[in-house]
């Protein structure tokens, strides 16, 4: 199912936005994208609490039919009446983009054993809206010297590289064979290339390393407790065995880990690549994306 990168709602034919030359938009439903342009002038964090609104809406329409059911005081031509009345409600409001959009929830609930609230679909819309393309965030990290970022994301990138460099600590993350979750704390990474790739040593031989053997999907997690600051980078994890990657890590003094020494067979270097992110500081999470 596709669904559209402005609002999140399900994208069939017939609701595709059109582009300024009259043809269809892949993208964009036809309530956020018309003749080549967005209908609302709004930030993500606008468009998330009108999405909010619309599935408030639709709840309130639909529990006047079933308390009209409970109390047993309607007629099958009230009831109709009754769901007349909630179809022009939700046409006062926004039309029927009101229904359409609610697809999205009732999308989601199915998969759910409790519905979830307008407080609980906020929530998940923060942590999927910023994947959307219109309101896709990009680090450029191609040069470590230019910065070429929204305003939101003031500072983000030296904010990481800092964190990376200088707290003592860093939380890595692979996944078992069950798919829950491992999560180990590691000495900080030994180099780093911009801020999309980390280097890290550990033992070949290690729980941590099958893992991402077997499945690469990996995080990275930084923790500035005193500053009240996290940083949560995602993306995948290589374990690196060749001669060439574990002498560019290497320090002296880390016989006491390996006694054979760099070519001891049990270390190794593990290379995590970033593909986004999300941090939190100042009382306000952010989501971004690394190209």
């Amino acid at each position: 199912m596709r669904f559209c990168q402005s609002c999140g709602m399900p994208l069939t034919e017939d609701v595709l936005g059109t582009n300024a030359d009259g043809s269809k938009n892949e993208d964009y439903c036809m309530y956020c994208y018309r003749d080549g342009h967005f209908l609302q002038d709004c930030t993500m964090e606008e468009m998330i609490e009108h999405c909010a609104q619309l599935m408030e809406q639709r709840e309130q329409c639909d529990a006047c039919i079933d308390n009209a059911e409970s109390r047993q005081k309607s007629t099958k031509v009230q009831l109709m009446e009754q769901r007349e009345q909630c179809d022009a409600c939700i046409d006062n409001a926004e039309s029927r983009q009101k229904s359409t959009k609610g697809q999205f929830v009732n999308a989601a609930n199915e998969e759910l054993e409790k519905p979830i609230t307008k407080e609980e679909y906020i929530g998940l819309m923060k942590s999927y809206f910023p994947r959307l393309k219109r309101w896709r965030q990009t680090l450029d990290v191609s040069n470590d010297d230019v910065m070429n970022v929204n305003p939101a994301l003031a500072g983000v990138k030296e904010l990481i590289a800092k964190m990376a460099d200088k707290l003592p600590i860093a939380y890595i993350s692979s996944v078992d064979q069950e798919g829950f979750p491992w999560t180990k704390a590691m000495l900080k990474p030994r180099k780093r290339e911009g801020i999309k790739t980390f280097y890290f040593t550990t033992n070949t031989f290690s729980i941590r390393v099958a893992q991402y053997k077997a499945n690469p999907k990996a995080s990275i997690y930084f923790c500035d407790a005193k500053g009240f600051k996290g940083m949560m980078l995602r993306g995948t994890m290589e374990v690196l065995t060749d001669a060439a990657s574990k002498e560019m890590i290497w320090h002296d003094g880390d016989t006491q880990y390996y006694p054979g020494g760099v070519t001891d067979p049990n270390y190794c270097v593990l290379k995590f690549t970033a593909t986004d992110g999300r941090f939190y500081s100042d009382f306000y999470p952010r989501s971004f994306v690394i190209e």
